[in-house]
């Protein structure tokens, strides 16, 4: 792969972005690709958002992705989704989980949180894959799941399902969560 395949978790702190990005760069460089990450989560601990940037091909310069140049945005919660769309480059891939978390704001009456976010992306975006990542999680035994549920929908989207990911999640996920992790990366690629 010559050209350069940008991806562009976002999220809320707690959620695993960090986690999932780590384990799709682990397991492009063991296939040979040249990966580049940068992450930010400033209030992350607080309940803020959460954005990793994963490039990878042939050679990566910079792990930066501009605005309209991500061949693929992972949303781990719905108004993170509707933020960060200016990212996606026409013809990209939204994989959203179809879970909402309240900012502080709406939990104190402050604010709102935004309606029909779902059909105003499918509306606004060509590619756009809704995965109930939660639920998949809570029915394999643990809602923390989700996030690697999303890599699993992510991986097929872009088609890297038929490469290696156990070696990577035995290499990054404490042991006694190995196998969970596993069947969450199955089902996210059915979803």
């Amino acid at each position: 792969m010559s050209e350069v395949k940008n991806i562009l978790f976002v999220g809320v702190g707690g959620q695993g972005t960090i986690l999932a990005s780590k384990l799709l760069s682990e397991g492009l460089m063991k296939h040979g690709y040249d990966v580049k990450m940068s992450e930010v989560h400033g209030m992350a601990q607080r309940g803020g958002s959460v954005t990793t940037q994963v490039r990878f091909g042939e050679k990566v310069y910079s792990p930066l992705i501009e605005k309209g140049k991500a061949d693929v945005i992972v949303a781990f919660e719905k108004s993170e989704a509707a933020r960060w769309v200016p990212y996606l480059k026409k013809g990209g891939y939204l994989v959203v989980n179809d879970y909402e978390i309240h900012p502080v704001t709406v939990l104190i009456g402050k604010d709102k949180y935004p309606e029909n976010i779902n059909e105003n992306l499918k509306a606004d975006v060509d590619n756009v894959v809704i995965v109930d990542a939660a639920k998949i999680a809570e029915d394999l035994g643990n809602i923390k799941a989700q996030n690697v549920v999303l890599l699993g929908a992510l991986i097929k989207s872009i088609g890297l399902d038929n490469l290696n990911w156990d070696e990577a999640i035995e290499n990054i996920v404490p042991s006694k969560a190995v196998e969970l992790n596993k069947n969450a990366l199955i089902e996210g690629m059915k979803a």
